[in-house]
């Protein structure tokens, strides 16, 4: 019998592994990926990871791995505006250091990521079988019983469902969630640019929805650009000559020549919220928990914040002699993310709605509080600490670089 079985193998679930592999290393900890073994190495996606979980990473061992590849963000630029508008004033400006040498965000290819983390799996002795997923979800007594998709059956003290925003672990437990649909899909891709970036991330905040560029390492930038679903099924379907002209217009000149280079993909945009994170030897983790709009950048830090606190929360159950899928020792977890997590959902949930539209009464309010917010520059320090992760106590120990 296994001590602890993850069932995902992105990010989110190789860093439970590791985190609680590295701190308790007596635990048989074993994870499970639907997608094949070489699956991660063709993802070319990058993503935003805030300071805090450099600071994790960094606790791993790998940050030294990864860091070649991560592009700092030493700036923010925030702008409102109409597609069609000549100029796009900048309402909100945002440095981007919330510590000596380390700023407030990177942008990581995910290959360099999950790569460095599956190092880190092979090093701590943790076992990744491809090809298999979760069909049925039985809790045992002492331990819990997964069905898989090969057949076999496993069983283990505490299940960790880090299967993505339709888990289906998380169905086949029963545990219910709260979703809707924007009616929005972002589209994803990479950008050649003629000038340098200077490592500086731009929001423009469009009526059809956020339009962000994200600093890449070179002249290049990952964009997330946010549409009607209906338009983005269209740009993405057509030919380069056109998704390029509606690219142009919506990016701007000011880097020069602009290209599209990497795939462009679009994905539906929603909010899921898990009503309960965990239950009688299983918890939630990442996007199985919640899934919330890019607007602000955050998902995947959500993902990393769960990480740290259902380490340590496991962690420390262990070492008190407490069954670590005891719905009471889960209730620690559940307790330290939930508020966070719904505050979020809520928080990109508003933003979306009162960005993503034309209305002029509207848009005059909204401007004029990010010029407030400009102007205030304490309050725009606490900001920056609060999306870098930094702000606050209670933070679980990893975010905070120290070992659990």
């Amino acid at each position: 019998m296994l001590d602890l079985l993850i069932v995902g193998g992105g990010y989110v679930g190789l860093s439970v592994a590791v985190a609680v592999k590295q701190a308790a290393p007596h635990l048989a900890v074993e994870v499970i990926e639907a997608a094949p073994e070489d699956a991660w190495k063709k993802d070319p996606r990058a993503s935003a990871i805030i300071a805090a979980a450099t600071k994790m990473l960094d606790v791993f061992g790998i940050w030294d791995l990864i860091e070649p590849e991560a592009q700092p963000i030493t700036r923010m630029i925030v702008t409102d505006s109409k597609t069609s508008d000549p100029v796009r004033p900048v309402f909100l400006t945002f440095d981007g250091a919330v510590e000596e040498g380390r700023p407030f965000a990177h942008m990581i290819p995910n290959v360099a990521m999950v790569g460095a983390l599956r190092e880190a799996c092979s090093k701590a002795g943790i076992t990744i079988r491809h090809g298999v997923r979760a069909v049925g979800f039985r809790n045992a007594g002492p331990a819990a019983e997964l069905s898989l998709s090969d057949g076999s059956v496993v069983s283990a003290r505490l299940v960790v469902a880090c299967d993505g925003v339709r888990s289906k672990l998380r169905d086949l437990a029963g545990i219910k969630t709260v979703s809707w649909n924007y009616g929005q899909s972002g589209i994803v891709t990479t950008v050649e640019h003629e000038r340098p970036h200077e490592g500086a991330a731009e929001e423009h905040f469009l009526p059809a929805g956020p339009f962000a560029i994200l600093p890449l390492k070179g002249n290049r930038s990952s964009l997330v650009w946010t549409e009607r679903t209906e338009d983005a099924d269209r740009l993405v379907a057509s030919d380069d000559l056109v998704f390029e002209e509606e690219l142009e217009r919506r990016f701007g000149h000011k880097l020069g020549t602009i290209r599209a280079t990497g795939d462009r993909r679009a994905f539906p945009l929603g909010l899921t919220l898990a009503r309960e994170f965990v239950a009688p030897r299983l918890a939630l983790a990442g996007d199985a928990a919640h899934g919330i709009h890019p607007i602000s950048g955050q998902g995947l830090n959500l993902g990393f914040k769960d990480v740290a606190a259902l380490a340590e929360t496991i962690v420390d159950a262990d070492r008190l002699g407490l069954d670590i899928g005891d719905l009471n020792v889960l209730e620690r977890y559940q307790t330290w993310r939930r508020f966070d997590t719904f505050r979020m959902g809520v928080t990109t949930d508003v933003l979306n709605r009162m960005f993503s539209n034309d209305i002029t009464p509207l848009r005059v309010l909204r401007d004029v509080g990010l010029g407030m917010v400009d102007r205030l520059p304490g309050l725009k320090s606490y900001f920056i600490r609060e999306a870098a992760g930094t702000a606050g106590g209670g933070r679980p120990k990893l975010l905070a670089g120290e070992a659990i």
